[in-house]
């Protein structure tokens, strides 16, 4: 089977926001309509994600759809951390609040979607949320935003390889790289804000780029973690393919 046939599937990308103890959400491409009598619509979340447990706590979402204006820090900011250990909106003020009480993104997007949890189907990795439209907004006019439009104009592109003889250590989850012989125990990627741990010694000029067979997302390491799990689309490691640039 050619799982590259998948990337022929069109997908917009969302910030899929929910709320509790506090206000949380998540990068996804996982939303669609699927009835207009009545308006409904499906939403697939990871079952790591912190955001899915809120969702299945208080029974509703808002779904904000992004456009080709958002910028790389919107993914940043809700795709590279765990909202269970960070607060994703601290120092955050492009949103304002549906009248279910739930956080939308105003910056970036086009549009809002807030849904009512109708039915769920456990999909293992995944809970599918069949929810029914309970308020939307249009926010602008800019065209949503396509895994390929963020591939080809908001990803940060990877730096070119330094000559042989410096020494680069590259992040392994966003590819951010710096020059020097050593890193400080307690230097922090600046970019998608990882530890040290994350970070990869690179010796040559050999490019090795892991690329999701789910949703295309691409990082450079020599190898990926066992756990390491796709920033975008959640799926596990077993989802990338070794790509040679």
């Amino acid at each position: 089977m050619d799982n590259k046939a998948m990337y022929k599937l069109s997908y917009g990308l969302f910030v899929v926001t929910a709320k509790t103890d506090k206000d949380n959400g998540c990068i996804t491409n996982t939303a669609m309509q699927v009835t207009t009598t009545p308006n409904r619509i499906t939403l697939a979340v990871n079952k790591e994600n912190y955001t899915h447990d809120m969702i299945v706590k208080s029974g509703i979402f808002n779904v904000s759809i992004l456009s080709e204006e958002a910028t790389f820090d919107t993914f940043e900011r809700f795709g590279f951390h765990s909202g269970r250990d960070t607060d994703k909106f601290a120092d955050y003020n492009d949103y304002a609040r549906a009248d279910n009480g739930v956080a939308y993104i105003t910056k970036g997007t086009n549009a809002m979607i807030s849904a009512k949890v109708f039915q769920t189907v456990d999909l293992g990795t995944h809970t599918l949320f069949i929810a029914d439209v309970t308020d939307a907004i249009t926010i602008s006019d800019a065209p949503s935003a396509t895994y390929a439009y963020y591939h080809a104009h908001i990803k940060p592109k990877p730096k070119a390889e330094k000559p042989a003889g410096k020494t680069v250590w590259r992040c392994k989850i966003c590819g951010y790289e710096v020059e020097a012989d050593e890193l400080p125990d307690d230097f922090t990627c600046p970019l998608c804000k990882h530890p040290r741990e994350d970070f990869e010694r690179i010796t040559s000029n050999t490019k090795t780029v892991w690329r999701c067979k789910i949703c295309g997302y691409e990082v450079e390491a020599d190898e990926l973690p066992d756990d390491f799990i796709c920033p975008l689309c959640k799926h596990p490691r077993e989802d990338f393919e070794k790509v040679q640039k």
